[in-house]
């Protein structure tokens, strides 16, 4: 059970839980406003039992550490206690998760332990980072196959005692339409030929850019098309294989002189050189459209994926916390 925690930590509020998990409870860290029990700076063999099962000091440890390593940086010592207590009841709330998922026998097949695995494999630069972290987490192949099978063990209980619930309705959508902001400002659709200049290029290197766009710039006035020279020549590796398509943006996206440009052209209008800390631009402008207020059919599907995620965690949460109260918990820290 181990090898399984040690793949457990939460980041930023939010959970990372063992490898074969698609979904995560939410976080049950301690608000900030709430006073914690020290954690001794020795920990105790065993830091917690769930139902008799232990909770390990090594469990913990690794969870933490799996945090500070992608966070960046170790616990500040001001937050440990906060930070440790957080940590350990994600762990209680996984390990009761695991339990429940055994006592109603959720079944995950073979095939389908096969393929979450191969998914998390392919997450990793290479074979040879994956073992090393296998090695590093003490976890062998046959551990990591246990570890990704309850993953979806726990998948499946939440996603089975959600489906007993019911879906967003079309009343709670309209509410939230109502009672939050659905502004958009003023937007504009362009596309870009860019040719880059280096940061700290001298004068004659910022003068052959200007040339070269010069050039691509004559091309687009002669009628060659726009995307086709965006894909061969910008420089802007984000929208050139799209043809320089940039999708709509509003004010205050934009570096000054290409916002300027882009909002000052109609539709189908194209710029002359436009340069900015990046190099010289070429915009052509597909579409403007004035500030609005968004119709309800625009966001409604977005409006019920949102509710339906914020509703699976707080329904989790609950869940969690009903097996909590019928559970045997013991800390030790």
């Amino acid at each position: 059970m181990g090898s399984a925690l040690a793949m457990f930590a939460v980041i930023a509020g939010s959970w990372s839980i063992p490898a074969g998990a698609a979904q995560a409870p939410p976080a049950s860290a301690p608000p900030a406003d709430v006073a914690v029990a020290p954690v001794p700076s020795e920990l105790p063999e065993i830091v917690a039992r769930v139902n008799g099962e232990a909770i390990n000091r090594a469990d913990l440890q690794s969870a933490v550490g799996q945090l500070e390593s992608r966070a960046g940086r170790t616990v500040p010592a001001e937050q440990r206690d906060r930070v440790f207590r957080g940590v350990l009841d994600q762990l209680i709330a996984y390990r009761l998760l695991a339990q429940e998922s055994v006592t109603r026998k959720i079944a995950v097949s073979d095939g389908d332990v096969d393929a979450r695995a191969a998914e998390i494999r392919g997450q990793f630069p290479s074979e040879q980072v994956f073992q090393q972290t296998l090695e590093q987490q003490n976890m062998t192949e046959a551990e990591f196959r246990d570890d990704v099978r309850q993953g979806l063990q726990i998948t499946g209980l939440i996603d089975a005692e959600m489906s007993a619930r019911g879906p967003v309705t079309a009343e709670q959508v309209n509410q939230f339409y109502a009672s939050n902001s659905f502004q958009q400002g003023e937007r504009v659709r362009a596309s870009h030929i860019l040719i880059g200049v280096p940061e700290n290029a001298d004068a004659a290197a910022k003068e052959q850019a200007r040339a070269k766009a010069t050039e691509i710039l004559q091309e687009v006035k002669a009628g060659k098309d726009f995307a086709e020279l965006a894909k061969e020549h910008s420089q802007d590796p984000g929208s050139a294989p799209r043809g320089g398509d940039l999708d709509y943006f509003e004010r205050g996206q934009m570096v000054g002189p290409f916002e300027e440009a882009a909002f000052a052209l109609a539709a189908g209008q194209m710029s002359e050189l436009v340069e900015t800390r990046f190099g010289f631009h070429i915009i052509k402008v597909v579409d403007t459209q004035a500030a609005r207020t968004i119709p309800l059919e625009e966001v409604r599907g977005r409006i019920e994926e949102y509710l339906k995620d914020q509703n699976r965690e707080q329904q989790t949460q609950a869940f969690i916390d009903a097996l909590r109260m019928k559970a045997q918990v013991e800390i030790l820290m």
